[in-house]
Parts: C-alpha cells; sequence; structure tokens
C-alpha cells in the first residue's frame, strides 16, 4: 500500500525509516552477477579471511542499490518521485556484511519549489545502518518531485 507525498507535504527536518532487510548469500552472488564485480574480496572467503575484516565485503554500490530500493518500501515517493537528479557526497562509513540487517533513514534536508507549477526539488539525505546502529553508508540525493495537483 502507498501513501504517496508530494512537495508540499515536507518540511526540512522530516524523518522516516524503513523496516529492516538481511543482506543473503544469494544478494552478494547476484550482485556480482549484475555489476560483474567479481573482486576477491567479495568473492573469494579464503582470501577475505586473509584481510583485516577475516570475511568477504558486500559491494559498496549494492548498498546504495538497497537504499533506493528501500525508498520504494517507504511509499511515500510512489506516484510523486518524477526523477532521482543525484548523489551527492556518497560516504561508506563501514563495511557491510552476509548477515547484517540494514535499515534506511531518510531525512529532509531541503525543499525548492522553484518556478514551476508542477514539480519541485527535495534534498535528502540518507543514513543506512545496520543492526547495531551503526552508520554503514551516508549520502544526499535531490528529487524531483510533484507538486499536489499537478
Amino acid at each position: 500500500m502507498t501513501h504517496s507525498l508530494f512537495f508540499e507535504d515536507f518540511e526540512v527536518g522530516q524523518h522516516f525509516e524503513s523496516g529492516g532487510r538481511t543482506i543473503t548469500e544469494a544478494d552478494l552472488t547476484m550482485f556480482s552477477m549484475l555489476s560483474g564485480d567479481w573482486n576477491p574480496i567479495h568473492a573469494d572467503a579464503e582470501f577475505a579471511r586473509t584481510t583485516r575484516y577475516a570475511q568477504r565485503v558486500v559491494h559498496g554500490t549494492l548498498g546504495i542499490a538497497i537504499a533506493t530500493g528501500m525508498l520504494h518500501q517507504l511509499g511515500i515517493f510512489h506516484d510523486s518521485a518524477v526523477a532521482m537528479m543525484s548523489l551527492n557526497d556518497w560516504k561508506f562509513v563501514a563495511p557491510i556484511f552476509v548477515g547484517d540487517t540494514l535499515r534506511l533513514r531518510l531525512e529532509i534536508t531541503a525543499l525548492d519549489g522553484g518556478r514551476s507549477l508542477r514539480v519541485g526539488k527535495l534534498g535528502r539525505r540518507f543514513v543506512m545502518l545496520n543492526q547495531r546502529d551503526e552508520i554503514v553508508q551516508d549520502g544526499h540525493s535531490d528529487l524531483l518531485i510533484a507538486k499536489r495537483g499537478a
């Protein structure tokens, strides 16, 4: 079920949080297949045991993909999102491992109504947290979003 929000429904400082999603072995393998990134840190358990993490690390870009997917789970952009405009200042703060349960905390950081009667720009901060409430990824993304009644 969706409960889409439009430009006028947002305020700077608003927060939203997704449910959790546990990263599986299949997620890691499928992303390696999709991206073609078979770096040993992701794909070779024996090699990964020799690294400082002593286990395989999930691709950082898979974290970004999961964060954007969690936006869909929130349902607030289902009928109102026009286009993601940017992905800025993205930081890979801590590794993600198979078995970690991630959730997305979304903060509204800016509103720009511009001159259009149809759309505005929404500034958003994405904070990806693991099951220990540690930040694993953090970044900003602007969204072109429909105005109510457009």
